[in-house]
């Protein structure tokens, strides 16, 4: 039996002295989407990054692939997670695709060049994520949005069967906000991709999502499946603020009282 793509065991995560997380545990098998949920500054992005182990935890530990994401190299941990995170840097002048191009650094040797088949791969990707006919263009020349997306289009070139995803909506509009969940859900149903992601719309989560960590921002957490999880009354209390909840084919949203 293959072991998880990522796993927290026993895990404490603290930030400043504030406990985030407290003793949490779960699996996240290939085919699984699981979504973080809590309000502004409960430490959402902080259990993320430990969990993609650039982070060291308080205590307990984090397993990629089943072994102990602070003792993997970089290399190794890049082929095992694809880490998506706030904010996008533009280091040095490059062009969309060299920057895409960039997700298959780590399949590559210390001396090697991308091939052919790393280009094509780029630029499956962008056009994944609706920049094809952009191959060429500055990267300081996108709005927010193309930047953001170029990004995920750089996490899909470096193909690792993990994605950790912190607010990947930022920046996009409604359409590009429902083909990126999509794209992801497809990565995650057809080609037994993990994702993880912090999300801040419930409704999105429930309808994308398999499972939810619910993080209260004084230690609690709770995890399970997002029917259990995401009603009304738990959301409320999550956010601090009386939600009712809305049933639509299937779909769940949540409005305020």
């Amino acid at each position: 039996m293959s072991a998880p793509l990522l796993e927290a065991k026993d895990l404490r995560v603290e930030i400043g002295g504030k406990i985030v997380v407290d003793r949490i545990s779960f699996k996240l098998a290939p085919g699984e989407t699981l979504v973080i949920l809590g309000r502004n500054g409960a430490g959402k992005s902080t259990l993320l990054s430990t969990l993609a182990g650039l982070r060291p935890p308080a205590a307990g530990s984090v397993l990629l692939g089943g072994d102990d994401a602070a003792r993997l190299a970089a290399r190794e941990a890049a082929l095992r997670r694809a880490w998506l995170g706030q904010f996008q840097n533009d280091p040095f002048g490059s062009t969309v695709l060299e920057t895409a191009l960039t997700g298959r650094h780590p399949h590559l040797g210390r001396w090697d060049w991308e091939s052919t088949r790393d280009t094509e791969i780029a630029r499956n990707a962008l056009a994944a994520a609706g920049l094809d006919g952009m191959a060429e263009r500055q990267v300081h020349t996108l709005s927010g949005g193309e930047r953001q997306r170029l990004a995920i289009a750089t996490l899909l070139t470096q193909a690792a069967p993990l994605y950790l995803l912190d607010e990947p909506l930022s920046h996009l509009d409604l359409n590009h906000q429902m083909a990126t969940l999509e794209l992801f859900s497809n990565a995650a149903r057809d080609c037994g991709a993990g994702v993880v992601m912090v999300l801040h719309d419930p409704a999105l989560a429930h309808r994308f999502c398999d499972r939810a960590v619910l993080i209260f921002g004084d230690g609690r957490a709770e995890c399970g499946p997002v029917d259990a999880l995401l009603t009304a009354a738990t959301l409320s209390d999550l956010y601090g603020y009386r939600l009712r909840q809305l049933d639509d084919r299937g779909h769940r949203c949540f409005i305020p009282e």
